[in-house]
């Protein structure tokens, strides 16, 4: 039957369908961008409809953020993609992997996990990636936290805005990532039914990100 929401006891297998199908359109991402991004919302409104009902399930909502999430949905609709699509790269074999085991309604249980990206500065030494992934006035990062519900923290040599203070802070406590190349943490505390699609989701979009721009050039006098 259905609990809240409308949520069935299918419907994390119904994600989990989701989530193999994206993965299998990974190779037609260029070919295919409004199915893509049409998946995407889907695979996002079933796994925040999942997470309401597992906060449901929750007594006093202690242990979860609230039912809506800043900049995820407006009046029930889901947040336009607009163009963040990209190939899922998941740290797990399979796509059915993240239920881990999990089959049924929600658990309710709430787990707390931390995934690197890295930044590929030795390939784009003089991209501005600190920039490219803040936006104008750290809009791009926001959308992303508002989107996946996870933190996202950029570490490592020139995360620190001044150069000055960055050799100042190396080497004391709490910056010990100073020392690292340039990365980006995404932190998430979640249902255990949804966090790896939002880690996944999270990884996607700030892949998308860390993809510089290029230009392309036709010389029209030898058509």
């Amino acid at each position: 039957g259905l609990g809240p929401f409308g949520i069935g006891s299918d419907s994390p297998r119904y994600l989990a369908e989701l989530l193999a199908e994206r993965h299998k359109l990974n190779p037609f991402v260029p070919v295919l961008p409004h199915s893509i991004r049409l998946l995407n919302q889907e695979i996002l409104r079933v796994s925040t409809l999942l997470e309401n009902a597992s906060l449901l399930n929750q007594s006093g909502f202690e242990h979860g953020s609230p039912l809506t999430s800043g900049g995820l949905y407006s009046n029930g609709a889901a947040t336009d993609m607009n163009g963040w699509t990209s190939a899922f790269q998941s740290e797990s074999s399979s796509a059915y992997s993240w239920l881990g085991g999990s089959q049924g309604s929600s658990s309710g249980l709430i787990v707390k996990k931390t995934m690197r990206v890295d930044i590929p500065v030795d390939k784009y030494p003089t991209y501005n990636f600190v920039g490219r992934i803040l936006g104008p006035r750290g809009n791009s990062l926001k959308r992303v936290e508002a989107t996946t519900d996870c933190r996202v923290l950029i570490r490592g040599r020139g995360s620190i805005k001044d150069p000055a203070r960055e050799e100042m802070m190396r080497g004391k406590p709490g910056y010990e990532h100073l020392n690292e190349p340039l990365h980006i943490l995404v932190e998430a505390e979640l249902p255990v039914e949804i966090i790896d699609a939002r880690l996944m989701q999270a990884r996607e979009i700030l892949e998308d990100l860390l993809r510089p721009m290029v230009c392309f050039y036709i010389d029209i006098s030898s058509i």
